[in-house]
């Protein structure tokens, strides 16, 4: 009987190399565990197939000139199954200009450095949409077929979970219907982005460090809150996308026979960019109105209320500036039902506004009565200027 069968020995432990059928019709390559018991069950103890040997496995990312075999040590990277080939992609160029909109470019970049630089850090991407049939989800399985098994789907839950294993040394982590709303959360992600080396975890085996080059893409519902973003942070890159206009049911198919055309161009095209941070692209280039929205939201309450009471009174005055002293926000606050401090408020114009330079003199603070009236009162004391450009940042 001809033997088509493939076995391999990972150090001191066997695999069977198998052929897992999907449901599209393609099949999928895994190592399954195995045991010479079965082995010579099947063949005999005399007739064992050739066994391939190698000291243990290790995690090398490439898609441009792929290696399985590193000295004795086996990549547990994966080949992605397409050959860069000549030819128009007229359904991913459409699609792709549907999700990345003004900054096609920077998308393209994102896909490029993705597929030629695997090892480049890159920002968190997070699509968010409130409205349904957007693309977002089909956005993520476009990422899922061109990278294969180098990409995996997560949910909220496995942030949370120690144990990392299979999904730790992926280049993607691609997340629908995202909402973590504690700050842990978005630390751990945070970090994560930026982690040249991680501990992987699995449940019965001792943790180990790894070369950590993992990717996030994030999907969510949820335009306002779906990670906390707070207002200093420069790692994501968020894009509000709007419902496709004409629906296509084949628009999967089509675009899965473009991948190689679009892998060719990936790898023939000039980028539009140069690194100007450790994540490739400058925060301004990744500045949207949909971070904007996230990172309002997230900001401090008293601070909102401290900058709208602000804009309030500059607009009402028709000026760009007023003057007034920490002490006089306390009762202007106390009046939303806020509890404040001194000391919250110093913080906040000192550390947050970065407004440090005090006068001494007469000022004019404008008290906001019940009824919404401006009453003016004369005060003496320390007090700053705080300037309109301030709390257009504050505000967005």
């Amino acid at each position: 009987m001809e033997n088509k069968e493939k076995f391999i020995r990972v150090g001191t432990t066997l695999y069977k190399i198998v052929r897992r059928p999907l449901i599209s019709g393609d099949y999928v390559e895994e190592k399954i565990l195995w045991s010479y018991e079965t082995l010579r069950q099947d063949y005999g103890k005399n007739n064992l197939p050739d066994i391939e040997k190698y000291d243990g496995f290790c995690i090398i990312p490439d898609h441009v000139d792929y290696k399985q075999v590193h000295g004795t040590y086996l990549n547990q990277y994966e080949p992605i199954n397409h050959t860069p080939s000549m030819g128009n992609f007229p359904k991913i160029e459409g699609f792709l200009a549907h999700i990345f909109g003004e900054q096609i470019e920077l998308g393209l970049d994102y896909l490029q450095i993705l597929y030629t630089r695997p090892t480049q850090m890159l920002p968190i991407l997070l699509l968010v949409s409130n409205e349904r049939n957007t693309g977002k989800t089909t956005f993520l399985r476009f990422l899922k077929m061109i990278f294969g098994k180098n990409a995996t789907f997560n949910t909220n839950e496995d942030f949370r979970s120690q144990f990392n294993a299979d999904w730790a040394h992926r280049l993607l982590v691609l997340v629908d219907e995202l909402l973590l709303n504690k700050m842990e959360d978005t630390e751990k992600i945070k970090n994560l982005s930026t982690a040249g080396d991680y501990k992987i975890e699995a449940k019965g085996k001792d943790r180990r460090e790894i070369e950590f080059f993992a990717k996030f893409v994030l999907c969510s519902n949820n335009e306002k809150n779906p990670i906390i973003i707070p207002k200093e942070e420069v790692r994501f890159w968020v894009r509000k996308i709007n419902p496709i206009e004409k629906d296509n049911i084949h628009l999967r198919e089509q675009i899965t026979k473009e991948i190689p055309y679009f892998l060719n161009f990936l790898l023939n095209r000039k980028l539009s960019t140069q690194s100007t941070s450790r994540m490739w692209f400058s925060p301004s280039m990744l500045e949207t109105s949909a971070l904007q929205k996230i990172k309002k939201y997230n900001t401090n309450k008293i601070e909102i209320e401290m900058a709208t009471y602000c804009l309030d009174v500059m607009e009402r005055l028709g000026q760009d500036k007023i003057s007034c002293c920490s002490k006089d926000f306390i009762d202007e606050l106390r009046n939303t039902g806020l509890r404040v401090d001194i000391t919250q408020i110093r913080n906040i114009l000192k550390d947050n506004w970065g407004i440090h330079s005090e006068k001494n003199g007469e000022y004019t603070f404008y008290h906001i009565t019940t009824d919404g009236e401006l009453f003016p009162m004369k005060k003496k004391g320390r007090y700053f200027e705080i300037n309109r450009a301030t709390i257009d940042k504050i505000l967005l």
